[in-house]
């Protein structure tokens, strides 16, 4: 089946407050979805984040961000009023999340729509309680520990409870149950308006991919409540963490500072953890992208405490063994291997051995240098053919910013010369659609046509990330016709 699809986050949906929720707008955009024959809808990690905003650095692998819960829902139960949503300041650029007032305010109105809710009596609540109990208590009773802490990491936390003995977890258990029992309300009004968002969407003909990332965060519940499953001292601190090697576009390589996961442990277990994470993701989304799938294969170990990723080692993976334990575990997987990057033989060797697709994008096709796999006539169908990703600029600022050589490149392979540059776009959508790859995903604001302001993240850097918002004004009837036509003209739609 030949599909096509529109990459946007949760975040960067319209909202009065301040970010992207599952407010009436998320339901807007799906029908937007719809009328323009898409079939997929591709967002970014669902989980909540700390420093840097960065969905990638979630203090869960399991919980979802607070911030995307509707506060109009929360109005119409009852929870809150008008009134108290318009109290406060959400920022007042359209385009741009202000994390910092975001920050500010939601914790302060969803406190107060706990503080009205009467949860004893819900059966809906006492079960997802039951359901989610083997990674719930441990998030909340983390986010309360570190808020006691004033938000830092908990290798910075009294030993006691850094080291989850016994008594120092009693101790925090009731010392803050009332906050501990915010945080689970707080999930559980995540799951009930993301649950209901995503059936409207299936109704609607529209599947969701979410995405996973390899990697968990450091400054996280599921590193705090199971440091055996990774490379840790005697002290639970890490031994070795995650980045990549220095290259062409960074000298000293990128430092990621995640914890790498203790394979062994993991494979004598029967990568029961793994099981349960994946299954989770399959309960949250329809398709599951693997964040940097060749990891799996090798990974870049650099000692924890140095500044740089100069002096990491590659390391060996567990391979396709845990892909074939969570296929008898989980059945069969519907997961697109994110395997972008330098790819070795034995990389590529396992993403066809998965049958899993891997990803295409048109911004790394033109390079003038050398052949590359990018190029549409080099694809099989089993691929998912993107203009740009999250980490991409967007297909406007590329195009203008590529080297002279590159765009020559580019207007020969697709004929562009005499084309307007006010239509440049449209050429490098129609090449994704007219492709045979199975999936064509196309982020928003490609096709938007917007500039660098709209990117959504930058890698390697902290600072004007995962910002960009879109506007209730930016998709008319004129643009969603003229996609749904390009779709059904290259068998992506009826």
């Amino acid at each position: 089946m030949r599909a096509s699809g529109m990459l946007l986050p949760i975040a960067s949906l319209p909202s009065k407050y301040g970010i992207g929720t599952f407010s009436k707008s998320a339901y807007d955009f799906v029908d937007i979805l719809k009328a323009a024959g898409q079939k997929f809808w591709q967002i970014l990690p669902l989980g909540p984040t700390g420093y840097g905003d960065s969905p990638y650095q979630s203090f869960s692998t399991y919980a979802g961000n607070p911030y995307f819960i509707d506060l109009d829902q929360l109005v119409e139960e009852g929870l809150l009023s008008e009134k108290e949503c318009k109290s406060f300041d959400f920022g007042t650029n359209r385009r741009h999340i202000d994390y910092g007032k975001i920050y500010d305010s939601r914790f302060l109105l969803l406190r107060k729509a706990y503080e009205h809710c009467e949860l004893e009596g819900n059966q809906d609540y006492q079960k997802f309680l039951a359901e989610n109990e083997e990674w719930l208590d441990d998030y909340c009773l983390y986010m309360a520990v570190k808020n006691h802490f004033d938000g830092v990491s908990w290798d910075h936390w009294d030993e006691d409870i850094r080291l989850r003995k016994p008594e120092a977890m009693e101790k925090y258990r009731n010392l803050y149950e009332d906050e501990i029992n915010f945080f689970r309300f707080q999930q559980f009004k995540f799951q009930e308006q993301w649950y209901a968002l995503k059936k409207y969407a299936n109704q609607s003909g529209v599947e969701i991919i979410g995405d996973i990332p390899i990697y968990v965060a450091f400054d996280s519940a599921d590193t705090w409540a199971r440091p055996d499953l990774f490379q840790f001292d005697a002290e639970n601190l890490p031994i070795d963490v995650a980045g990549c090697p220095p290259d062409g576009f960074s000298a000293t390589g990128q430092l990621w500072g995640n914890p790498l996961y203790k394979w062994e442990y993991h494979k004598e277990t029967g990568y029961v953890w793994w099981a349960k994470r994946m299954e989770r993701c399959f309960r949250l989304y329809d398709i599951v992208r693997v964040d940097h799938f060749r990891g799996f294969d090798e990974y870049y170990a650099i000692p924890y405490g140095n500044k740089t990723a100069e002096n990491g080692c590659w390391k060996k993976g567990p391979g396709l063994d845990l892909f074939r334990q969570l296929r008898k575990q989980l059945g069969e997987m519907r997961v697109i291997a994110e395997d972008l990057g330098y790819l070795t033989p034995s990389v590529i060797q396992m993403v066809e051995e998965s049958g899993f697709p891997g990803m295409k994008v048109l911004e790394f096709a033109f390079d003038s240098r050398e052949p590359s796999n990018y190029l549409p006539h080099n694809y099989d169908k089993n691929c998912v053919v993107y203009t740009g990703t999250h980490d991409n600029q967007t297909l406007r600022t590329w195009y203008y910013e590529m080297a002279e050589e590159d765009r020559e490149l580019a207007k020969e392979y697709m004929n562009l010369y005499g084309r307007s540059d006010e239509e440049i776009h449209w050429e490098f959508i129609r090449l994704a659609l007219s492709s045979v790859a199975m999936l064509a995903v196309i982020p928003v604001q490609d096709y938007l046509y917007l500039d660098s302001d709209a990117r959504i993240n930058t890698p390697s850097t902290l600072g004007d990330n995962w910002t960009w918002r879109l506007t209730d004004e930016d998709f008319d009837e004129e643009l969603i016709s003229k996609i749904r036509k390009l779709c059904v003209l290259f068998g992506r739609s009826e």
